[in-house]
């Protein structure tokens, strides 16, 4: 199964996350404010510092953070995903932001090598 990493645990982000899990996949994450979820922890999931390290670890990286601004700290802030992402890994922007903001984030990511 995936390796999928996982960024921003709330209230859309953790039934998702959950709903990876349940599908077997290892699940790697990190939220931006608050603690790991325990119940995520507890079914396996294993929680890192940063969105570096969750780049690092895993195949797929999804992020679903609430705006803008948040979403390019995940990616491009201090221990973003940016720092962490390489050859042949996916980042994926699942969250309710501009469509012109997330084609610039995207074309950023892409010049990493990702």
């Amino acid at each position: 199964m995936a390796k999928i990493g996982f960024i921003g645990t709330g209230i859309m982000g953790k039934p998702m996350a959950q709903n990876l899990q349940k599908a077997g996949h290892s699940l790697f994450i990190s939220t931006h404010h608050d603690a790991a979820p325990a119940d995520l922890i507890a079914a396996g999931a294993v929680a890192l510092a940063n969105p570096k390290e969750v780049a690092q670890e895993a195949e797929f990286i999804i992020v679903m953070v609430p705006d803008t601004p948040q979403v390019e700290s995940v990616l491009f802030g201090e221990n973003g995903v940016a720092e962490g992402v390489g050859p042949n890994k996916v980042v994926i922007d699942m969250s309710s932001i501009s469509p012109t903001a997330t084609k610039a984030f995207a074309e950023k990511i892409k010049a990493t090598g990702a």
